[in-house]
């Protein structure tokens, strides 16, 4: 059995929820139970959504996903 560390990025149009999302992902009845996600940890942060988004582009999603999601206080070294 392996045992693998997923970061996901879930852009929630219909604003279920990071609760609800925690739930669909480990709800689903994988064929075979070939895996067992369990979320271990959850953030949310919220954005003003458009078409021009920086995470509505491949070109900056990740620079605009690391500025959301930074940890205060934390510095490059």
């Amino acid at each position: 059995m392996k045992v693998h560390k997923v970061i996901l990025s879930i852009v929630d149009m219909d604003d279920i929820g990071a609760d609800e999302v925690r739930d669909v992902i480990e709800n689903v009845k994988y064929p075979n139970r070939c895996i067992h996600p369990s979320v271990v940890s959850i953030k949310t942060r919220e954005v003003e959504w458009s078409d021009d988004h920086p995470l509505n582009k491949g070109d900056t999603f990740r620079d605009e996903f690391d500025r959301l999601f930074a940890t205060p206080g934390a510095g490059g070294a």
